[in-house]
């Protein structure tokens, strides 16, 4: 073996290890990084990049800090930067909203806030400020006590308890109000058709759809790169027979419903396909995050 495959070999066999060491934390991470943004996929991105960024920044580290509490302060300024990237309107920035917090009172039921909390949709979670939402999250969602969150956001106790308060007082208005799913909307012809060749068994139709640099990105596991490449992808799918695709909406992003069981109505996870003048052009695969399909509510299309 040359040093270069050995190199190779040494730090896959280190990532492998790493995904290991945080296979536990990641449903956590994503519940947290979903809400923020408001969107299940992207919350999936922003917990790949935090996963990235520590696995990186690992062997710098002089001392190894707690797994859980270093990975979700990595996950909240990925979150935060990434609603500045793309300019959402939703109040103040977190640091000023936090600075300005006053110490309000905060006497709540906590059991039926997280209650609130945890069946509110992802969806809604995007309508309290930055610093509220954080709050929310950690506190209602994901269980954190309030001097958790003090370390994690880097603030007062006074600070997190006013945007708690705030955020459960706005939530509970969020939760009294009538929530409606997206109504259906009308698929595309280039998922419809993909999704029927694939029911169909067409595996040569699926694979001559697919763009000559088609990128795959089957989330958590492995990316390839090219029609050869995602061909093989293609022949992995070929060997399972009861599972079949619906055309689905999540949010505003157009996606396939994966049912792997004809006698289960839900789905078992999605993919999201990008297309240019009828080609695929990027898959992105959520078949080895299960969590996502939790969280996920899908909307089959018309």
């Amino acid at each position: 073996m040359t040093d270069i495959h050995a190199l190779a070999a040494e730090l896959s066999e280190g990532r492998a290890r790493f995904l290991a060491l945080v296979e536990n934390v990641r449903p956590e991470l994503h519940r947290y990084c979903a809400r923020m943004t408001g969107s299940v996929a992207d919350g999936e991105d922003i917990v790949q990049e935090t996963l990235a960024r520590a696995y990186y920044a690992f062997p710098e580290l002089k001392t190894v800090p707690p797994l859980r509490p270093w990975l979700f302060k990595i996950a909240h300024g990925r979150a935060i930067d990434h609603l500045r990237r793309y300019e959402r309107k939703m109040g103040a920035p977190l640091e000023t909203v936090l600075d300005s917090a006053t110490d309000a009172a905060l006497d709540p039921e906590d059991a039926v806030a997280r209650s609130e909390a945890v069946q509110l949709a992802v969806s809604r979670f995007v309508e309290l400020p930055p610093a509220q939402r954080s709050a929310v999250i950690l506190k209602d969602v994901l269980g954190h006590s309030i001097e958790e969150i003090c370390e994690l956001l880097d603030v007062s106790e006074p600070a997190v308890k006013a945007a708690l308060h705030r955020g459960r007082t706005r939530l509970k208005a969020l939760t009294s109000a009538a929530e409606q799913l997206e109504p259906a909307r009308a698929t595309s012809l280039d998922v419809a058709r993909y999704a029927r060749l694939f029911n169909e068994r067409d595996w040569d139709g699926v694979r001559a759809m697919l763009a000559e640099d088609v990128r795959l990105d089957l989330v958590g596991r492995s990316r390839r790169t090219g029609r050869r490449d995602v061909g093989g992808y293609v022949d992995n799918y070929s060997a399972l027979h009861d599972w079949h695709f619906v055309p689905a909406w999540l949010g505003g992003r157009e996606v396939l419903a994966v049912f792997r069981d004809p006698a289960d109505p839900s789905p078992g996870y999605f993919v999201e396909l990008a297309f240019e003048e009828g080609k695929v052009t990027s898959i992105h695969d959520f078949r080895y995050v299960p969590y996502i399909a939790r969280e996920a509510v899908l909307v089959i299309a018309r």
